[in-house]
């Protein structure tokens, strides 16, 4: 009988364990952000972007004329990259000699092969009309580039021309189209990739930039600086319809059952939260002043917000809206990424550095 009495208590016990949340694997949204280091050198991040295998890349625009990798887990410089190309030598025969870019924002292929780069200017022989953030189209700036840059060998091994003053680029899950939104040309760049080459131009409205894409690769989601509208794109056919978001939205994430989508509202310094199926704004909370760059969570519960003016990272629960965590990270962080691999946050401070913070138990 005490046989039996201690077995009934051994599995009684095993099951306590089994079951016990410091065993289970936590949300994101609830854990707490720790500063795990602080990256400086030779940058000016305005942007960093992670990949799916532990990557992440920064993007140090005309100030350094760079893009900077570094490996997610150690948490070291991979690799800096130059921006100067060989135009001719990508294909594009009207230029001779070298040129510059700008780096300033980017993203991995699906299976991590390339980064692709937008530049917001390109510097060198037949460019001489660089554009600028207040602009339109009949300013007839010069149109910029987009890079790909291989991450086998870090090389720019191919260059698309689009827009003016280029700034987001995605690429859809299904590797079938580069998007990339043109602040000064008022339009979104639609690039083929088993073509290599702009193969659609949409025009938007004042000041794109924000993108995201659904996982099925059916819809691109762009926002409108300029407006208070995200244009919601059938891949494919090319049929769009506009979604009443909030003014000045910036940054766009979708929810990983494409059903939410979020957006960072820049003068209001709130991100709102629109159902897809409701067709509607849901929640919005404010988070500082001047929210900017946007990213979420692998798991979907958290979203994190840099506040360029009130110098803040904001971490939010993505279900109730609910402010998780506040931190300073540094003066004006301008730029944001999840890296999901190592469970950190990457924060861009265009003075000069990058803030990694853990987000796990």
């Amino acid at each position: 009988m005490e046989r039996v009495r201690i077995r009934v208590l051994l599995i009684a016990y095993l099951m306590v364990i089994t079951i016990s949340p410091s065993s289970a694997e936590m949300l994101s949204a609830d854990t707490k952000m720790k500063l795990a280091t602080t990256i400086t050198g030779d940058i000016a991040p305005k942007s960093v972007r992670a990949s799916s295998n532990g990557l992440v890349s920064a993007h140090n625009m005309m100030y350094r004329h760079s893009v900077t990798v570094y490996d997610g887990s150690s948490l070291t410089l991979t690799k800096t990259i130059p921006d100067r190309v060989d135009l001719k030598a990508l294909g594009f025969k009207g230029y001779s000699g070298t040129h510059r870019g700008a780096p300033v924002e980017g993203a991995f292929s699906p299976d991590n092969s390339y980064l692709y780069v937008t530049n917001y200017a390109m510097y060198g022989p037949g460019f001489n009309r660089e554009g600028t953030d207040v602009c339109k189209p009949s300013d007839r700036y010069d149109r910029s580039f987009l890079y790909r840059i291989s991450t086998s060998t870090w090389e720019v091994d191919a260059a698309y021309r689009v827009g003016v003053v280029p700034k987001v680029v995605d690429v859809s899950p299904d590797n079938k189209y580069v998007l990339v939104s043109n602040w000064c040309s008022y339009d979104l760049s639609v690039i083929s990739l088993a073509e290599q080459k702009v193969v659609k131009t949409i025009a938007i409205g004042a000041y794109p930039r924000g993108i995201t894409i659904s996982k099925d690769s059916k819809f691109a989601y762009v926002a409108q600086m300029g407006g208070s509208v995200v244009h919601k794109i059938t891949l494919g056919t090319w049929e769009r319809e506009t979604l009443n978001v909030g003014s000045n939205p910036r940054a766009l994430v979708l929810s990983p059952d494409d059903q939410m989508l979020y957006v960072s509202l820049n003068a209001a310094g709130r991100v709102a939260a629109y159902d897809l199926n409701e067709g509607k704004v849901v929640r919005t909370v404010k988070t500082g002043s001047a929210a900017r760059s946007l990213d979420i969570s692998k798991d979907g519960s958290a979203l994190y917000v840099v506040n360029y003016k009130s110098n803040t990272l904001v971490k939010l629960n993505a279900s109730t809206f609910d402010i998780v965590q506040r931190l300073r990270p540094c003066n004006e962080p301008i730029g944001v990424a999840y890296e999901p691999l190592n469970k950190r946050v990457w924060v861009a401070c265009y003075g000069g550095a990058i803030k990694i913070f853990n987000d796990h138990p």
